[in-house]
């Protein structure tokens, strides 16, 4: 979702809370938490507000921002941190990457880990062998749960179990791991080939690597396969819902996956089930629907959002401030915050095939994106159709479009 300020992926709002939010529900229901540290590269103002109501939120643990200098990756960040992740003297800890949805199945995890004297344990899911190779995939042994091989996108199909992005490690155990690969790494001389005078042939000449930042590390390709030689790494492998949110487009199956889950679970936010209202759907209490208006399912309706008579909403995201008038249609969309949709309009996207993971298709030999989305203030004017495309901020759409990215 592009707006005048580049979108905090972990601050977009999916089933009415931020994806981040999500992470701490589930942290919340571990007991024994008592520090939250989130760790990233954006700026500290950007999460000043949330960590504020998320503190009121959830009392039982203290929740803080660690900024990095520059962008560390996964283990690079948690081995720069090391002594304010270390300062309670945690025996383990979670690590939870801010851009999957699932349903977090920690108190499994920890089970596993005391169960099997663990120095880490991973969370996996079953995908199907095409979708696989574009994850972490692992090797494990089926009636132990030991991890036997770890390969991030493998060229080949290896395994169709693959990484959640879920962690729990000993203390002890993943510190000397970052540690040792970070000596590996500043020890390697870089070798740079160049055509040779006498027969082009590679010839390689070792560099001085000092003006790389040995602590930039990556956890899935850097230190991952190395704990797959231990005997004390396992996965526990979830049936559960799980998806990888990486797009603005990734939101909306996002959504309907948790919509669905707090629909499970009896949630006392969702909208009451009605003629008008199928099943689940989440509404703001300061967001305007008329009575006429027909939502769901997986529909989330932001803040002082409005809706008119005679709508139609499914499956989509309505970010706050939005408006959408009478009669107007809202299938598999972002609409943006303070977006307009007129009178009549069409704004769709297209269904794409349960368990997908695509949140593209092609249509007339052209990748598009199968979910509409539309950036911050757009207009839609009466009567006009938009079909699978992406429209940036402040556009006023007053044709018909489809299959575009509207600059």
């Amino acid at each position: 979702m592009a707006s005048t300020k580049a979108v905090i992926l972990p601050l977009f709002e999916v089933a009415g809370h931020p994806i981040i939010f999500h992470c701490l529900k589930a942290v919340a229901k571990v007991p024994g938490i008592r520090e939250v540290i989130l760790v990233g590269y954006y700026d500290e103002t950007v999460f000043r507000d949330f960590i504020k109501s998320a503190s009121t939120e959830f009392p039982q643990f203290r929740i803080q921002y660690l900024r990095e200098y520059q962008a560390l990756g996964t283990a690079g960040g948690l081995y720069h941190f090391r002594d304010a992740i270390l300062k309670g003297r945690p025996e383990r800890f979670f690590v939870l990457n801010a851009d999957v949805c699932c349903s977090f199945p920690l108190g499994e995890m920890l089970k596993l880990f005391e169960e099997k004297d663990a120095e880490a344990v991973i969370l996996g899911t079953r995908l199907s062998d095409d979708a696989a190779t574009n994850f972490g995939c692992i090797v494990s042994d089926t009636h132990t749960k030991r991890v036997l091989h770890y390969v991030e996108k493998p060229e080949s199909h290896i395994s169709n179990l693959i990484n959640c992005g879920v962690y729990l490690f000993a203390t002890e155990c993943i510190f000397p791991s970052i540690r040792s690969a970070i000596k590996r790494r500043t020890a390697r001389p870089r070798l740079l080939s160049y055509p040779s005078s006498e027969n082009l042939e590679s010839s390689y000449v070792a560099q001085d690597d000092s003006n790389e930042t040995p602590e930039i590390l990556r956890l899935e390709q850097d230190i991952l396969p190395d704990l797959a030689d231990s005997n004390r790494f396992f996965v526990h492998e979830t049936k559960d819902f799980w998806r990888q949110i990486k797009t603005a487009g990734s939101a909306v199956p996002a959504n309907a996956l948790y919509l669905q889950k707090a629909f499970q679970s009896g949630s006392d936010e969702l909208a009451a089930p009605s003629a008008t209202i199928v099943p689940p759907v989440y509404i703001h209490p300061s967001a305007t629907v008329d009575p006429t208006a027909k939502l769901g399912p997986n529909v989330s309706i932001g803040a002082r959002a409005v809706v008119g008579p005679g709508v139609r909403i499914k499956e989509s995201i309505v970010l706050e401030d939005a408006e959408i008038k009478h009669d107007a249609c809202i299938l598999y969309s972002i609409i943006g915050w303070s977006s307009r949709v007129g009178a009549w309009a069409r704004v769709e996207g297209t269904p794409t095939p349960a368990g997908s993971h695509s949140t593209t298709i092609i249509k007339n030999g052209v990748k598009v994106q199968n979910i509409t989305i539309l950036g911050k203030e757009c207009g839609v004017g009466d009567e006009v159709r938009v079909q699978n495309c992406v429209c940036l901020p402040f556009k006023e759409l007053k044709r018909d479009v489809a299959n575009e990215v509207i600059m």
